[in-house]
């Protein structure tokens, strides 16, 4: 790709993390696991474009202010290290007009939606603007990020539906339980060089005991998914995708338990987690029919 591209627009693309787009997919899970519920596996196709297209431009500015409070640790990092930002292949001014660009897009977006799912939008810029900034302050900065992941449940819930219910807050839990589930995978992967430079994360937070804590992070969130199942009333479609993420859930688990040395495993669960968030998806559309 960056043979055919323009260095610059391919330092752009990296900066978006459109060259990965597991992480862009994983946001955009919760937000239509609620748009389908709520509006009971029929949405609006206009809404659903806008939340899908949401989706896509809150989390590139939320890629972008995280290189941009990150710049001068990311170099340091093994992961992050090529980032553009870090290895200064693209300027903090460029970057910050791409920033302002989907930022203006996202917002564009919002007023398209009803207005207390606006004003949750609202709310939601806070926390990813700040997220970046809590790992170097709180003990479990995959918590803010969590919370913020909440509110893209939040932000379609209300489109379709001007109300907050039990069925809401269930998924809502569901969301961020899971999300500190694979986000601490992911932090595993960055465990050695953050205790280097006195970052936080949930994986140094938990210790040793950081695969228990996933474990139980996706246990929560299959009781939330199955308690939300049961009100809900879904057929066998829903309970053959919640078996499915079960046991992949289950199997993350005993690997993170086992392969130990293997670093490259929490790359793999955390695009699983892409898969899994899908099926679900699918289970939550088909249990309605």
């Amino acid at each position: 790709m960056s043979q055919t591209l323009n260095p610059t627009l391919f330092s752009i693309i990296k900066l978006l993390r459109w060259d990965k787009p597991a992480g862009r997919l994983i946001l955009m899970i919760p937000a239509l696991w609620a748009l389908f519920l709520a509006a009971a596996g029929k949405p609006p196709l206009p809404l659903l474009l806008v939340v899908i297209l949401g989706s896509i431009a809150t989390s590139a500015a939320g890629c972008v202010i995280n290189d941009l409070w990150d710049r001068d640790i990311d170099d340091k990092v093994e992961r992050t290290k090529s980032r553009p930002l870090a290895n200064r292949s693209l300027s903090v001014q460029v970057a910050l007009v791409v920033f302002f660009v989907f930022l203006a897009i996202a917002a564009i977006l919002a007023f398209l939606l009803p207005p207390l799912s606006f004003w949750l939008c609202v709310a939601a810029v806070p926390l990813i603007v700040c997220y970046p900034l809590a790992k170097r302050f709180f003990p479990v900065p995959q918590l803010v990020l969590s919370l913020a992941w909440g509110f893209a449940v939040l932000i379609s819930w209300t489109a379709v539906k001007p109300e907050i219910s039990l069925d809401t807050w269930l998924l809502w839990a569901a969301t961020v339980t899971w999300t500190m589930g694979f986000d601490t995978v992911y932090a595993m992967s960055d465990k050695e060089d953050d205790l280097k430079l006195g970052i936080n994360s949930s994986a140094i937070f938990f210790g040793d005991w950081a695969a228990e804590a996933v474990g139980l992070f996706f246990a929560l969130t299959a009781g939330l998914l199955a308690y939300l199942g049961l009100l809900k009333g879904f057929n066998l479609f829903f309970g053959v995708s919640w078996l499915i993420a079960v046991i992949f859930w289950v199997a993350q688990y005993v690997r993170l338990r086992t392969e130990a040395g293997d670093k490259s495993k929490y790359g793999r669960i955390f695009s699983e987690n892409v898969w899994i968030g899908f099926i679900l998806l699918l289970g939550m559309i088909l249990g309605q029919i």
